[in-house]
């Protein structure tokens, strides 16, 4: 993977930030008190869990900012599902430099991977439904180009980066507009072509249409609910299921014949991936 290839994330200023985060005014005062200058470290990094990867990239450049020599084998690519036990990547170089960088090149492969992980088991549960899983806005702050790449490794598709991707009409929106029609009417009055508008009860989705809606939202309706709402939308416009999918819950929701499905959780909850580094003699 090439930095290049994920618009808006630099990575050098997100390895030299997270690292000053870590090392603080006095930096690794264990290393540096511990181990010698001159001592060598060799480790593995592998998997506890099976696991989906994502972030390895990243960890080679935090290894490589703190010890340029380091020598680094990856083993394994981003988006590739992996069992337990088995080795992501070797290292080796100057053991003071590569454990201060242990911490943040984990923690960074951890939650990227957990996030694929999940993703992919929402990807899987609703294979041959003809669905699409959705990501969303649901990211912590200034790591949304990196999770969303987590869910791209998964096997998810990104679904707007930022508030200018597409114009989103949500049930607050339209409560202060006075209307789905009104609030769709301004949207398009405003130039904006991709129209993407909430809706929670049937009878909203001939209004929302009427108007100039490009893609509903169809939001917390169960099963045949969707169904009829996808019924009435007759492939006028996409169809999007959202609001409190669940594992449990998503393949039928999708066997509803909905054109997405959006998922907060996968980026908002994802558990971390247990990853480890361990000497090796």
């Amino acid at each position: 993977m090439s930095p290049s290839q994920l618009e808006g994330f630099d990575l050098d200023r997100f390895v030299r930030e997270t690292l000053a985060e870590d090392l603080g005014s006095g930096g690794d005062i264990t290393s540096a008190a511990v181990i010698p200058e001159s001592a060598r470290f060799t480790g593995v990094m592998d998997s506890r869990d099976e696991i989906v990867v994502a972030g390895l990239w990243i960890a080679e450049a935090f290894f490589r900012a703190l010890d340029l020599d380091v020598m680094i084998e990856t083993l394994v690519e981003d988006g590739q599902r992996v069992g337990a036990g088995t080795d992501l990547m070797r290292l080796s170089g100057k053991a003071r430099a590569l454990l201060t960088a242990e911490r943040s090149a984990l923690n960074t492969v951890q939650h990227l991977s957990g996030i694929a992980t999940l993703t992919r088991h929402y990807v899987d549960a609703i294979a041959g439904t003809g669905a699409t899983l959705l990501d969303t806005r649901k990211t912590i702050p200034g790591l949304r180009v990196l999770e969303k790449y987590a869910v791209r490794m998964g096997g998810g598709t990104n679904h707007r980066m930022r508030l200018d991707d597409a114009a989103m009409i949500k049930d607050n929106h339209i409560a202060v507009a006075g209307s789905v029609s009104e609030a769709v009417r301004r949207a398009r009055s405003a130039g904006i072509e991709r129209i993407i508008v909430e809706v929670d009860r049937l009878d909203q989705i001939e209004p929302a249409i009427a108007a100039g809606a490009t893609h509903l939202l169809l939001d917390n309706m169960g099963p045949a609910v969707l169904r009829d709402a996808v019924t009435q939308v007759a492939g006028r416009v996409p169809t999007e299921a959202s609001g409190g999918v669940t594992l449990e819950t998503i393949a039928d929701l999708a066997r509803s014949g909905v054109t997405y499905l959006s998922v907060g959780r996968i980026t908002q909850s994802a558990p971390a991936a247990d990853i480890g580094l361990d000497f090796v003699l």
